[in-house]
């Protein structure tokens, strides 16, 4: 481990690396050192992240995945345990917006599917890793998250009942490993950024007007690299 390379000899493992925060947290952690597992549904976007991390220099491995599906959450990682033995980073950033509705009329199949893959997928994450987070020397977990989910707001309920919950879990997760001393689980809300989910939320805004998601994956690195403890909570404002 060096300055420039602090992450050099641990292995991360990004959901939603496709595109976005995802995908510019998957490039900075591999601009520092870190081999970075590449999760999504897409392999030809993946690729892409990949062959961009490859061509600067960095290391990375891709896993195309259906978190819909519990099984393939298990699968890989019984094939991260086999080659790599240990997670030292988990950066659980997968989610979707789902429709903006009054309460009244959230559609109750889609409301499903935003639990499905806002809390119960992370929550497979957790449970298929635990283990091999425990075995790394010092295991840090990485939960994006949205303010709606802290701060109701008119239209946003099925979103951000989602966060909310995924907000608890991870908080419990937090509290329950503290006491072991070598896992901290960290809690990023990127604030308004300039990513393919916010402009489905907001379609008339500017984008230039946002900042990019790699002021997020920076401001995720120092978090990883800071002393902040865990169970902790920062928003992304600059």
């Amino acid at each position: 481990m060096t300055d420039t390379n602090p992450f050099e000899g641990k292995l991360a493992l990004v959901t939603g690396a496709s595109r976005g925060i995802g995908a510019a947290t998957a490039e900075a952690l591999a601009a520092a050192g870190a081999h970075v597992i590449l999760t999504a549904r897409g392999a030809p976007a993946l690729e892409k992240v990949e062959e961009r991390i490859h061509a600067a220099g960095g290391n990375a491995t891709i896993a195309p995945l259906d978190l819909g599906d519990r099984d393939n959450i298990q699968k890989l990682a019984l094939a991260v345990a086999e080659r790599w033995g240990s997670l030292d980073i988990l950066v659980l950033n997968a989610a979707m917006l789902g429709s903006l509705s009054p309460v009244e009329h959230l559609d109750p199949k889609e409301l499903e599917k935003l639990f499905s893959l806002n809390v119960l997928a992370n929550q497979a994450l957790i449970a298929a890793f635990d283990p091999l987070l425990r075995r790394a020397e010092r295991a840090e977990i990485i939960g994006i998250t949205s303010s709606v989910g802290a701060e109701p707001r008119a239209f946003w309920g099925g979103y951000g009942a989602s966060k909310a919950a995924f907000d608890t879990m991870l908080g419990a997760y937090a509290d329950e490993t503290e006491h072991a001393g070598r896992m901290r689980v960290q809690i990023v809300d990127p604030g308004a950024t300039r990513t393919r989910m916010r402009q489905l939320a907001f379609p008339g805004e500017e984008p230039e007007s946002l900042k990019g998601p790699e002021a997020v994956a920076d401001a995720i690195v120092e978090r990883l690299l800071g002393d902040a403890r865990t169970g902790s909570r920062h928003r992304v404002d600059a």
